[in-house]
C-alpha cells in the first residue's frame, strides 16, 4: 500500500477566489475520506477568518486513498493560499511536491498571482496541470480560458481540463490526470533518512509540530531525529499522517507527507526548510534552506492595557511558529508604552496577524500606522541606517541622502481599462516600464512604484478602476534616492508619536491635512477646546481644532449687573487654560484605526 510507485504529492495554485479549497472538498468526497453529508464547506480552511473572509491563510495538507485502475494509490495534496501577501505559503508548498495543478476560473480567466504562481511552480520544476474551473457559471467563458492559456502559459487545448469544483463535474477525471501524470516520488528506503520541514504548528500540550515530507529513508517513534541547519537532536515521541485530522502512525518512509512531535516547547529552536535525518546515520548534505521572505510593512503592535504586554509576547512567539513570515522586536512608545515592532509581507498579512492575536489569545491591541524600511544617511557618515518607524527618524538637519524601497509591479487588465490604470499608478509616483498583449484583449502593464504608495490600498484601488477585473502582482527590486520626511501630529502642541508617519515631501501636506481632518471627526469632544495639527520638523502644515464641551456657569445668574456674569466666564476660562495644559487629549482605539486605514 505504501509502495513509493502509488504515492502522488501534488498542491492546488491559482489567484484568489478561484476555488481552490472548494476543489479539495470535492477531492476529500471523491476519495472517500470524508462522506458527503458530513463534509463542510471549505473543509482545510478550519481557521475562524478563513471562512469568515472566504480565503486561504495557511497552505494545509491532507492524505487521501484514490483507487484508480483497480490499484489503490496515496495522495499527498497540499492546498495553499491565493493572496499575493501569502506567495510565501506556495513557495513553501511547492517544496514537498512532484505535481501542480494551475487552477484558473473560467469567469474571470488568467490573473496576476496565476502567473506568478505558475513561475514559482516552473522553478521548481513540478508537473504542472492546467484546469479550468467554475464552468457551471452563466459567466463562464471556456474558449477564452482556453485562448488565454495557450496565449500566456502555451498549454494546447486537449492539455487544459474543464471542471466545477462546486458541483464536482470533472473532479474524477482530474484525480485520474494527477495519478497519470504527476511523477511518483524518486526517494529509495535504503538510503539514509532524508526529510524537509515544510511546515509547523505550535500546540500547547504538545509543542511544537512538525510538518515533513520524507524524501529518503524513513523515521520511526523513538528515533533520534537531527536538524541540520540547527545542529539539534530530539526523540520522536509521536507521528502521523493528516486525514483530513491526525491520524497517528508508527513510522513514516520516503515520499509520504505527515507530522512529527519531539516534545519542543521553545518556537525559537525550529528554523523551516531545515533537513532532518537520523543522528545516528546522518546524510551527508542538508537541502539548501528556504530563501526566507523580507519583510515589506512594519508597524507597532501594543496591547491597550500595559498588564497585556507578557500575554502579548507569548502570543507573538506562538504566532511565529506557525507563520514564520512576520518578524517582531520589543519596541516602546511613550504614549502608548511597551509593545512590538512587528513586520509583515503586506497590510493584508498585517490584519490577519493582528486578527489572530486578538481572537486566539484575547487580546486587545493597537496597531500604528504602518510603513516600510527606508534607509538614510547621515551627514558626515558613509554608511547608511535602516529605518523602520518614525520615532527612528533623525532631524532633517542631520540627513544627507533618504532611500525608499522600489518594487517592480505588474497589473493585469483588459485593454478598455489602460487609461485609469495607467492614471492610478503615476499618482502614486509610478515610473512605466513596458505593455505586452497576452492575447486580444488582455494587457501587462509593468511599472516601478515606491513600496510606501502600494501597501495601503492599491490591490483594493485596481480592482475598483477596473470593475473587478484587474489584478496586480509585486517584486521587491531594490533602493532608491528619494526625499523622505518626518509627519508628526499634534494635540494642542504635543506629539504623540504613535501617529507619527514617514512620507515623501510632495505628499505631506496633503497627508498631514487628511489626517488632521479626520483625527477632528474621531476626537469625542474636551472640556477643553483641543488642536489637531500636523507638522514637519518645526513647520506647521495642517491644522483643526475639536470644539470644547461648553458648560453654562451663568445659568443661575438671574438679572444684576453684567459684571458677575464676567466674573464667572473669566474663572471658567481659567480653568479651561489650565486643563489644556495639565490635561491628556483622549484618543479613543477606532482614532488609531481609521488613521490606520487611510
Amino acid at each position: 500500500m505504501d509502495q513509493v510507485n502509488k504515492i502522488r504529492n501534488f498542491c492546488i495554485i491559482a489567484h484568489i477566489d478561484h476555488g481552490k479549497s472548494t476543489l479539495a472538498d470535492r477531492f476529500l468526497e471523491n476519495a472517500g475520506t470524508m462522506a458527503k453529508g458530513k463534509i463542510s464547506q471549505q473543509m482545510l480552511d478550519s481557521m475562524e477568518l478563513e471562512r469568515e473572509r472566504g480565503i486561504t491563510i495557511k497552505a494545509k495538507a491532507v492524505r487521501l486513498i484514490y483507487s484508480s485502475g483497480g490499484a489503490s494509490y496515496i495522495l499527498n495534496l497540499i492546498d495553499t493560499p491565493g493572496h499575493v501577501d501569502f506567495s510565501y505559503e506556495v513557495a513553501k508548498s511547492l517544496k514537498g511536491c512532484e505535481g501542480a495543478i494551475l487552477l484558473v476560473d473560467a469567469a474571470q480567466g488568467v490573473e496576476a498571482q496565476t502567473v506568478a504562481n505558475f513561475h514559482l511552480a516552473l522553478e521548481s520544476d513540478l508537473k504542472i496541470i492546467p484546469v479550468l474551473n467554475k464552468i457551471d457559471l452563466p459567466s463562464a467563458d471556456i474558449e477564452k480560458g482556453y485562448r488565454e492559456l495557450f496565449e500566456i502559459f502555451g498549454f494546447k487545448k486537449e492539455e487544459v481540463l474543464t471542471v466545477s469544483a462546486k458541483d464536482g463535474t470533472g473532479v474524477k477525471q482530474l484525480l485520474d490526470k494527477v495519478i497519470e501524470e504527476v511523477p511518483s516520488p524518486s526517494g529509495s528506503l535504503d538510503k539514509p533518512t532524508k526529510a524537509v520541514l515544510f511546515d509547523s504548528a505550535y500546540d500547547l500540550y504538545r509543542g511544537v509540530i512538525l510538518f515533513v515530507r520524507i524524501f529518503d529513508g524513513k523515521i520511526e517513534i523513538g528515533n533520534k531525529i537531527l536538524l541540520m541547519h540547527q545542529k539539534k537532536e530530539y526523540r520522536v515521541e509521536e507521528m502521523g499522517i493528516f486525514s483530513p485530522q491526525p491520524v497517528k502512525r508508527k513510522s513514516l518512509s520516503c515520499g509520504q507527507v505527515g507530522y512529527i512531535c519531539c516534545n519542543i516547547k521553545n518556537p525559537n529552536e525550529i528554523d523551516v526548510g531545515d533537513t532532518i535525518t537520523l543522528s545516528s546515520n546522518p546524510v551527508s548534505s542538508a537541502f539548501e534552506g528556504y530563501q526566507k521572505m523580507s519583510p515589506m510593512v512594519f508597524a507597532g503592535i501594543f496591547p491597550s492595557s500595559s498588564q497585556d504586554y507578557v500575554s502579548l509576547r507569548a502570543a507573538i512567539e506562538k504566532l511565529n511558529l506557525s507563520d514564520s513570515s512576520f518578524s517582531y522586536e520589543p519596541d516602546s512608545l511613550g504614549s502608548l508604552g511597551y509593545g512590538f515592532r512587528c513586520g509583515f509581507l503586506g497590510l493584508l498579512h498585517m490584519d490577519i496577524i493582528q486578527e489572530r492575536l486578538e481572537r486566539e489569545y484575547n487580546l486587545d491591541l493597537i496597531v500604528t500606522a504602518p510603513s516600510v524600511k527606508y534607509r538614510i544617511m547621515r551627514k558626515g557618515l558613509k554608511d547608511y541606517e535602516e529605518i523602520e518607524s518614525a520615532h527612528q527618524f533623525p532631524d532633517l538637519g542631520e540627513v544627507e541622502k533618504s532611500y525608499e524601497p522600489y518594487v517592480i509591479v505588474t497589473i493585469m487588465v483588459p485593454v478598455d481599462f489602460i487609461d485609469p490604470v495607467c492614471d492610478l499608478a503615476k499618482s502614486r509616483r509610478g515610473d512605466f516600464v513596458k505593455m505586452d498583449y497576452l492575447g486580444k484583449d488582455l494587457l501587462n502593464i509593468i511599472f516601478e512604484i515606491p513600496l510606501s504608495e502600494i501597501v495601503i490600498d492599491f490591490y483594493d484601488k485596481i480592482k475598483s478602476v477596473t470593475r473587478g477585473y484587474g489584478s496586480f502582482d509585486y517584486e521587491f527590486i531594490g533602493y532608491k534616492e528619494t526625499d523622505i520626511v518626518q509627519l508628526d501630529i499634534l494635540f494642542n502642541q504635543k506629539k504623540v508619536d504613535a501617529f507619527s508617519l514617514l512620507v515623501h515631501k510632495d505628499k505631506a501636506e496633503s497627508k498631514g491635512r487628511a489626517v488632521a481632518e479626520r483625527l477632528k471627526e474621531l476626537i469625542p469632544r474636551q472640556m477643553y477646546e483641543v488642536k489637531v495639527q500636523a507638522a514637519v520638523g518645526s513647520k506647521i502644515i495642517a491644522s483643526a481644532r475639536v470644539r470644547a464641551v461648553k458648560k453654562n456657569v451663568t445659568a443661575k445668574c438671574y438679572g444684576g449687573d453684567v459684571t458677575r456674569k464676567r466674573k464667572l466666564w473669566e474663572k471658567q476660562k481659567k480653568g479651561k487654560k489650565k486643563m489644556k495644559q495639565l490635561g491628556n487629549v483622549s484618543v479613543p482605539r477606532e482614532a488609531f484605526l481609521e488613521v490606520l486605514k487611510m
